[in-house]
């Protein structure tokens, strides 16, 4: 099974160049282990030990009916691994690329059978080439002789029923024909992964295509997408048995609704053959639960070869849910959960100010807290370093304490919509802005000030009564007792003082008001609760609080002091961050 990974080995090649290495990686490590006989049933693994960036290597052992997704970004040398794969074991590979021809030049069987070897014999040698990772060759031929397969399995079966009857095997004539014809099986597997089409094969080994029941058409007349899941289905269904078939980017002509459940139809179907799919699509691993994903971050080139990747495993028995599966399978070794949606203010701040990591929104600081948790309490995810940050929302002390020590950094300001209006940060996106339109930042500043200080001063009481929940929830979870109070068995008497506490933010409220104290009102009082940001925007020459916020991030990618004095509003998770 492929769950048996022997995870991280050193590989100890000093002598050898990097190229060398990978030369005896790609040509002789993948390769079939010896036979494993258990109760009659035979089970060739195939091996695969990649190389790391570094002296390690990371050893992968595939055996029939398992799959393994590869996932990366463009560049991260998925095509070169999928040709090492390939390279090592060429004569028990099949290769089917996402930018193959998926056209027919006509509906009818153009290849000879001596044509038909030549070719197959001619497309191994060119797939084995360094060129072959970019580029196509024999592209007319691959479709017609996936079709020309599909075909002559239709005919072999049918010769079998025949020969058969014609020997008086009426038993076995039956046998033979209550096992599912090529056809049947590829119109089931369409029907079933959302494409309404049934082909057929009629005289002169002519394939048609059916949509609604219409009128038979040439399969060449069909969609790009519809021909290339005809072509997937033909040259999965006709290979021979433990086969390691390699896809790249099967996703590339088929939406997501399509490809999905018919690769996972095809991977029962074929559970006699091993599988390799690269791709970019990260939901296709959730959707088949029992396959692994190769993570690829990044590749080493040597002479315009794979040698090394950055790569990591996911393994199929991780104890997380499935949301959090997703977030990893698309994510930095290193990943940022924040407050907020896709589309909210949080997410692309923190992107520019935390680049090495992957950023992901979490509707909610429990749900922020349970993601970082969850992904920290997983053993075999070792290699994800997961991180959190929840607006401060007044949190005293104690409470802040308690997140970090998990992995969970609160805000040393009250929200993510106090690092934008920070006065620092105001002043630098305003005087940036005003290089353009001529104004005066400095006088915008100040009046931008003395509007959202107005605005704030409508909202004392409000604000007041806000900034005091945070006083009297610190308060109570200062006397909640601990073990050794629990132990004692005394009573524990809370008393609040609720409209003291209120009176007292009141009083340090309007105090920061008269002095003119806006860094202080920004950071302690929920102000995006009152008309002040909006206000504020508009005197700094600004059209809308939208305008405003884009400037400030325009900003942190091309200031990178305005960049360290954000960075500093979130305590010490910049330098844990690169530290961890």
């Amino acid at each position: 099974m492929l769950a048996s990974i022997d995870g991280l080995m050193f590989s100890s090649l000093p002598r050898l160049t990097r190229g060398e290495a990978t030369t005896i990686a790609c040509a002789t490590l993948l390769r079939f282990s010896e036979f494993n006989i258990y109760n009659g049933l035979v089970d060739l693994p195939f091996e695969r030990q990649v190389p790391l960036r570094g002296e390690d290597s990371l050893r992968l052992s595939i055996s029939s009916g398992d799959v393994l997704f590869v996932l990366g970004a463009n560049g991260t040398g998925k095509s070169g691994l999928m040709q090492c794969f390939f390279n090592a074991h060429f004569d028990k590979a099949r290769r089917i690329s996402a930018h193959r021809q998926t056209w027919f030049e006509a509906s009818a069987i153009a290849l000879s059978p001596h044509q038909k070897q030549q070719f197959e014999s001619n497309i191994v040698n060119s797939d084995r080439s360094l060129e072959s990772r970019w580029k196509e060759t024999y592209s007319s031929q691959r479709p017609d002789i996936a079709i020309y397969n599909l075909v002559d399995a239709q005919n072999v079966r049918a010769r079998k029923i025949t020969g058969a009857v014609d020997e008086g095997e009426m038993n076995l004539a039956k046998q033979l024909s209550a096992e599912e014809a090529p056809i049947a099986e590829i119109n089931e597997l369409l029907l079933l992964s959302n494409l309404p089409i049934v082909i057929s094969i009629r005289e002169n080994d002519t394939v048609l295509a059916s949509k609604s029941d219409s009128e038979p058409f040439s399969i060449a007349e069909l969609s790009d997408g519809e021909r290339s899941a005809i072509l997937l289905a033909a040259d999965l269904l006709t290979v021979k048995p433990d086969t390691l078939i390699l896809i790249d980017e099967p996703e590339r002509h088929l939406h997501r609704s399509i490809i999905s459940p018919l690769l996972t139809l095809l991977f029962a179907k074929r559970s006699d053959c091993a599988f390799v799919v690269s791709t970019h699509e990260v939901m296709l691993p959730l959707d088949n639960p029992h396959s692994q994903a190769l993570l690829l971050r990044n590749c080493i080139f040597d002479q315009k070869q794979a040698s090394a990747w950055d790569a990591d495993l996911v393994p199929t028995d991780a104890e997380i849910d499935e949301d959090l599966k997703k977030d990893i399978l698309g994510a930095r070794r290193k990943m940022l959960f924040v407050e907020g949606v896709e589309g909210s203010l949080d997410k692309p701040l923190y992107s520019l100010v935390f680049p090495n990591a992957s950023v992901v929104a979490k509707a909610s600081c429990k749900d922020v807290e349970r993601a970082v948790t969850s992904i920290r309490d997983v053993d075999n995810l070792h290699w994800i370093h997961a991180f959190g940050i929840v607006d401060n929302d007044g949190r005293g002390d104690v409470e802040i304490e308690r997140l970090k020590a998990r992995g969970i950094y609160a805000l040393t300001v009250f929200s993510v919509a106090s690092v934008y209006y920070h006065p620092k940060v105001q002043r630098a996106v305003t005087e940036r802005h005003a290089k353009v339109t001529g104004e005066d930042a400095l006088a915008q500043v100040t009046e931008a000030k003395d509007a959202a200080l107005a605005a704030i001063g409508l909202h004392v009481q409000r604000l007041s009564e806000r900034a005091a929940q945070r006083v009297l929830r610190e308060k109570v979870f200062k006397a909640l007792p601990g073990k050794k109070e629990i132990g004692a068995g005394e009573s524990i008497d809370i008393t609040l003082d609720v409209p003291g506490v209120v009176a007292a933010e009141r009083t340090t409220l309007e105090k920061a008001i008269e002095d003119k104290d806006l860094a202080l009102l920004i950071k302690r009082y929920p102000v995006r609760e009152t008309p002040a940001l909006g206000e504020l925007v508009l005197k700094l020459g600004f059209q809308d609080r939208q305008q405003y916020e884009s400037a400030v991030r325009t900003l942190l990618m091309n200031d990178e002091d305005t960049l360290h004095l954000v960075r500093s509003l979130f305590g010490s998770l910049a330098d844990d961050i690169r530290e961890d």
